[in-house]
């Protein structure tokens, strides 16, 4: 079983926000006790935060589906429904959050970088907030919106100063486990490694990590053998360290060109140019290893590499390794610009937005586009005419209707409010009248006349009470 994951496709969903509730105060001897319900409360996030004690992506593997809670829907007596709890998903330094088409969405790097994965919805009003000095006792309330849902990657890339590449068995394993207190597998076959190791190094006053990459070999940058999954692992190295087999038993092969080689992946890979190398003759304390490092060695400093010879086994020339390398993470980290602490800013989203679009499309269907109008249509309980009716006034005043009329739409055309996949379509009639003087009892609205059976019979009695009793006057003389 697998203990190390480093690409995962997570599923995440944002809490949905509560309904807000339409509710008017009942007390004995006070029968005007006005609107009392509360709001919904706001659904939770999904958040993801850089956890130095997490080096693998595992959980999400088995479990792919994180999803926040909702908010609570709001009450009588003004009770606000309780907000949903934040979901907090750990992650490793160094993972990169990208959607489903490749696009770069945050780079984790540090500890507790965090990054929102999915907002949690708005919870809706209750009638008390909607409530004023022309809508006195509102029949309605708005809906919590949605919590947002989408499919992210994460991709982990190892945070280390230092890189071993190389061709399996190459003895990079070794090397990092006489380096550091790593402990990676060692075998005598090919691509004993499988997964990145990650030592820490100490060498006099510098510390510096140091990964162990899995072998690579011709074709590696095009998905060949280990190479294109963790090539990713050496892009945030500071220098690159080639490790050479001199004692090769394959008669094909030898030190040069296997650098060569290496170098071609490392460069169709790509990214990767700027960053400085260093060449490790390995095995020198087999004789025939000793014997091809001598031989090599000038034509590999002559190329301008800095060439050293150890021995895992035998643990020679690892000191001198050691500080060279140190050498080298401390010249490219002075080479870094200096961070400076980032000022925090607070830039509080507009609520108020009141931008929107409205286009005529080839079918003659006009579509409204724009955050206040698709919120208010989320929010809006279609199954209460008064809401609607809310939601007629709000687009009237928001001067979505005057729009309409600028494109060029008249009563009876379709307006489509929201995405094609996610919109709500309807027969534009412009209103004449808004506001309480239309309003009837509560939960409805003289401007939408669908029939209601119920009180359409319960007026036809109401007339014939009425015809029944103006007849009995008639008819009695006293």
């Amino acid at each position: 079983m697998t203990t190390f994951v480093d690409r995962v496709e997570l599923h995440v969903a944002a809490g949905n926000g509560g309904h807000g509730c339409a509710s008017v105060h009942r007390e004995k001897f006070k029968p005007l006790g006005g609107p009392d319900g509360g709001n919904g409360g706001r659904g939770g996030d999904v958040t993801l935060v850089v956890d130095q004690d997490i080096t693998t992506l595992l959980d999400y593997h088995h479990s792919p589906h994180r999803k926040a809670t909702n908010g609570q829907p709001g009450a009588g007596d003004h009770r606000s429904g309780k907000d949903g709890q934040d979901l907090v998903l750990p992650v490793p330094d160094g993972t990169v959050v990208l959607d489903r088409n490749g696009n770069v969405l945050a780079d984790l790097v540090g500890q507790g970088t965090t990054f929102v994965a999915g907002q949690g919805g708005r919870g809706g009003l209750g009638n008390a907030a909607l409530a004023s000095a022309r809508r006195k006792a509102p029949g309605f309330a708005l809906l919590g919106e949605p919590g947002e849902a989408r499919d992210i990657v994460l991709e982990l890339k190892s945070v280390a100063d230092v890189a071993l590449v190389g061709y399996p068995s190459a003895g990079k394993s070794s090397l990092i486990s006489v380096l550091s207190a790593a402990r990676p597998k060692i075998a005598d076959y090919p691509f004993t490694t499988l997964v990145p190791n990650l030592g820490v190094v100490t060498a006099g006053s510098t510390v510096y990590t140091i990964a162990d990459v899995p072998g690579l070999i011709p074709g590696a940058s095009q998905g060949r053998g280990l190479g294109l999954e963790f090539l990713r692992h050496v892009e945030r190295c500071s220098v690159l360290v080639h490790v050479l087999d001199t004692a090769t038993l394959e008669s094909d092969r030898d030190p040069v060109s296997d650098l060569d080689v290496i170098e071609e992946e490392l460069k169709q890979y790509g990214g990767l140019e700027d960053r400085p190398r260093v060449v490790v003759l390995n095995k020198i304390d087999i004789p025939d290893g000793q014997d091809l490092s001598d031989m090599i060695r000038p034509d590999l400093e002559a190329r301008g590499y800095q060439v050293f010879e150890v021995s895992a086994v035998a643990r020679t020339g690892l000191k001198e390794l050691s500080f060279a390398l140190a050498g080298v993470v401390a010249e490219a980290r002075a080479a870094k610009p200096v961070e400076v602490a980032t000022r925090i800013v607070i830039r509080p989203k507009a609520v108020d937005d009141a931008g929107f679009t409205v286009t005529k499309e080839e079918d003659g269907l006009y579509r409204v586009r724009g955050e206040k109008p698709e919120r208010w249509v989320r929010q809006t309980d279609f199954n209460n005419d008064e809401a609607v009716g809310y939601l007629a006034d709000r687009l009237n005043r928001l001067g979505v209707e005057d729009e309409l009329v600028k494109t060029g739409a008249r009563a009876g055309d379709g307006v489509a409010i929201g995405a094609e996949d996610n919109a709500v379509v309807f027969d534009w009639e412009p209103t004449l009248a808004a506001g309480a003087e239309m309003l009837g009892r509560r939960g409805e609205d003289h401007r939408l006349e669908a029939p209601r059976p119920a009180a359409q019979r319960r007026r036809d009695r109401e007339a014939e009470r009425d015809e029944a009793q103006r007849e009995f006057d008639d008819f009695n003389p006293f």
